[in-house]
């Protein structure tokens, strides 16, 4: 009986934090912007103007994963390998404990027209460029946010791996190239499957962004969101993107589940 009553707390705060939000969410999207009971929000969702929206989401989401992924294995496993890799695990986990909106306003300075980038490009004879406002600043300060995130779970996975297969590959006569594609990187896929939900699912809703480094050029489900609940007041609209946000992000989170295997406990 004690065992149930220590759980009470957590289910409570599951009921309250979790569940009523997501009921919430729903009910309020069953409503129309005069209050009354409509499926015109559902209507309007599956317009080509929220289709589009929604595959901009999902392809600058799967942009920002891919790189993300591209430059966080090589570095997770050159970390595994380092002398003292707990210091430069520290060190790229530190960027993450700075608010995100200043570090967003870092790169408006960065990337400014009078910006250090900018600057340093007269100095070499290039010339100012623009790089606010485009697609490049939103997809390279999204990667320079989550690549920690990517990085920790593969880390993870490396640092469990028996070194002892690697060692039998080799014995067996396989490439380098051969033992990663065939012993390390199926081994550590559980990593991989983990770093790509911490990246991709909070990718998709992103909107602060959107708004101060792409200027509004990019524009995701995460914006429509916050515009129709800040400026518009379409509740019920911003509930119904809030929904199918959510039924992705379960959806990506089931196919993307882990089991362990091959690894060393």
């Amino acid at each position: 009986m004690r065992r149930y009553a220590y759980a009470i707390p957590y289910w409570l705060w599951i009921g309250l934090f979790v569940i009523a939000p997501i009921i919430l969410i729903v009910y309020y999207s069953f409503f129309d912007m005069e209050g009354h009971f409509s499926l015109v929000n559902y209507e309007t969702f599956f317009t080509p103007v929220y289709l589009r929206m929604t595959f901009n989401s999902f392809w600058y989401a799967f942009l920002i994963t891919a790189i993300s992924l591209l430059i966080a294995y090589p570095t997770a496993y050159l970390l595994t390998k380092t002398k003292h890799k707990q210091l430069w695990l520290l060190l790229i986990i530190l960027p993450t404990w700075v608010n995100l909106l200043l570090k967003a306003y870092a790169f408006l300075g960065l990337f400014g027209t009078y910006g250090a980038i900018n600057a340093l490009f007269e100095a070499i004879g290039i010339g100012t460029k623009q790089l606010l406002f485009t697609d490049f600043s939103f997809v390279f300060v999204s990667v320079y946010i989550f690549i920690p995130f990517m990085i920790l779970p593969i880390f993870n996975a490396l640092e469990k791996l028996n070194p002892s297969l690697m060692d039998a590959a080799r014995d067996l006569g396989a490439s380098e190239w051969t033992t990663f594609r065939r012993v390390i990187f199926p081994l550590t896929l559980d990593g991989v499957k983990a770093g790509c939900q911490a990246v991709f699912i909070p990718s998709l809703s992103l909107f602060m962004l959107t708004r101060l480094i792409a200027g509004n050029r990019v524009i995701t489900l995460g914006t429509a969101v916050e515009q129709h609940f800040l400026v518009t007041q379409n509740w019920g609209m911003g509930a119904t993107i809030a929904v199918f946000l959510m039924i992705a992000m379960a959806s990506i989170m089931a196919l993307t589940g882990n089991k362990k295997w091959g690894v060393r406990q």
